[in-house]
């Protein structure tokens, strides 16, 4: 009797150690990043007292480097080794994210240092990402790559939800800068994990003469010119900024305006993070029924709708507790939103690039 294709398929692919590290090291990434989600804005609002300028400004430094250093970040990952990427760009974050701590303990922690610490956080990551998202194909077959996003944004869900629960727990222990410790921890395990990542890299492609100017400009050419390429970088972008500006009001209208407690703000992003388990689980059944441009043009659309719980959140000012759930409905916007189009996002970029081009 003939195995069925999903099931060898997902037998294959969980059967894969080098994915497995690959999976377990990036997953541990998200769920420190949630740490730091929760305890962050809590850090910056609640104890040294942040302005909404400030607030925005901490935002905007920590979503600059990736929006100036992509495409940098995308040609190093062509010319270089992937993993060693992935590596130094986990080590900077801990590295930096672990001043925060050792500042507060010492009682010298500012808002400037905040803001140089995510603007490092936000390179580090830009370069991370950038090789990610090009090893995975290296790691397994093309014909598992949809499976195989599928998995990955499923486990990021749980993980987000486990880390922002986590961030809750850390912060009521510890307070909110020791609890960063947990995110400087998943950083240092992602880095360990792919480090024992063994598959052999793709030798690049011979470029090593071109100017790294000019293959910039050579991938630009190459995604204009392709029609889904285009879309999805056009798309991904605008959402990217949409999200950036929802982000950096969230955290000060929860917790300075509704008068939310960390705990409770943690609670929030944790319950508002299983929108992104719904929709990650989702997306495979989603993109075989409807096909993953339908797909995520209805993500993109229910997103400003999920806001509209937040009109039916109670102001602590009159007297009573801010409502969790419509928050963590609301909160859940972004997350049913990216992920399910996230897997077949990230599918298409995969199968549409040509080899040697970072997806």
């Amino acid at each position: 009797m003939t195995a069925s294709p999903d099931t060898t398929g997902a037998a294959s692919l969980w059967r894969h150690r080098d994915f497995r590290r690959y999976l377990t090291g990036q997953t541990a990434s998200v769920a420190g990043s949630s740490v730091t989600s929760m305890a962050l804005p809590v850090l910056a609002v609640l104890e040294l007292d942040a302005t909404a300028g400030q607030v925005a400004l901490l935002a905007f430094l920590g979503q600059l480097p990736p929006a100036l250093l992509a495409l940098h970040a995308g040609a190093l990952a062509d010319r270089h080794s992937k993993r060693q990427q992935m590596i130094t760009g986990d080590l900077l974050s801990a590295a930096a994210l672990a001043t925060v701590p050792l500042a507060a303990a010492l009682g010298v922690l500012t808002l400037t240092q905040l803001m140089v610490v995510a603007a490092v956080q936000g390179a580090a990551g830009v370069l991370h990402d950038a090789a990610a998202i090009s090893l995975l194909p290296q790691l397994i077959e093309k014909s598992l790559i949809q499976r195989s996003n599928s998995r990955i944004g499923s486990l990021f869900a749980i993980a987000a939800t486990g880390g922002s629960n986590l961030g809750a727990a850390l912060t009521a222990l510890l307070g909110p800068a020791r609890a960063l410790l947990g995110d400087v921890a998943s950083f240092l395990l992602s880095a360990w994990c792919t480090a024992r990542i063994q598959t052999r890299e793709a030798s690049p492609a011979r470029v090593a003469k071109l100017r790294l100017r000019k293959e910039i400009i050579e991938g630009l050419r190459y995604v204009h010119a392709d029609h889904r390429l285009s879309v999805l970088t056009w798309v991904n972008a605008t959402t990217s900024l949409a999200l950036a500006l929802l982000n950096t009001l969230w955290a000060l209208y929860l917790l300075r305006v509704l008068g939310m407690s960390a705990t409770v703000f943690g609670v929030v992003l944790g319950v508002g993070a299983l929108g992104a388990a719904v929709g990650a689980f989702s997306a495979p059944a989603l993109a075989r029924a409807y096909g993953p441009g339908p797909m995520m043009l209805g993500a993109l659309t229910l997103t400003p709708l999920t806001q509209l719980p937040l009109l039916l959140a109670s102001s602590a000012s009159a007297g009573r507790s801010p409502s969790v759930w419509p928050c963590s409905c609301s909160w859940s916007a972004p997350e049913p939103q990216a992920l399910p189009s996230g897997p077949s996002g990230r599918s298409s970029l995969s199968t549409a690039c040509r080899p040697g081009c970072r997806p």
